[in-house]
């Protein structure tokens, strides 16, 4: 939704509206601005300090369900930036990625060595989606 309103200046002032999801006292889970999909960065909350395989499939199955109550879906994903703990989980965690994405319309990626929030999650990946 767009909306206007004249300034003093009567030059045009234009905002777009923002849906906010999974509005939490820190921070919203995903936030829809236009035709795009930001998401927070997900961690394992259903497997904290399991393999980065099973972190990863846990935090997929979450994007999923972001991306679904957004109104998209994995194959709209307009880019990922996935934080490791531990770049040695590389490839264990990109054969779950792999096997996740959408053949044809893999985003940009970026995937860095990172200290996490806590120990217990060794993967999170944040992504960017569009509408239609």
């Amino acid at each position: 939704m767009i909306s206007s309103s004249f300034t003093q200046n009567n030059s045009i002032q234009s905002t777009m509206a923002l849906k906010r999801i999974q509005v939490g006292e820190r921070m919203s889970q995903a936030v829809i601005h236009g035709n795009t999909v930001y998401t927070a960065g997900q961690v394992a909350l259903g497997a904290p300090g399991e393999s980065a395989a099973d972190q990863t499939r846990d935090i997929l199955s979450r994007i999923d369900a972001l991306l679904s109550e957004a109104g998209t879906d994995k194959s709209k994903l307009i880019s990922a930036t996935i934080w490791l703990s531990d770049m040695s989980t590389f490839n264990e965690m990109n054969e779950v990625w792999d096997a996740w994405v959408t053949p044809s319309n893999t985003p940009a990626r970026a995937c860095v060595e990172s200290k996490l929030a806590a120990p217990q999650f060794t993967v999170e990946i944040g992504v960017i989606a569009a509408l239609d």
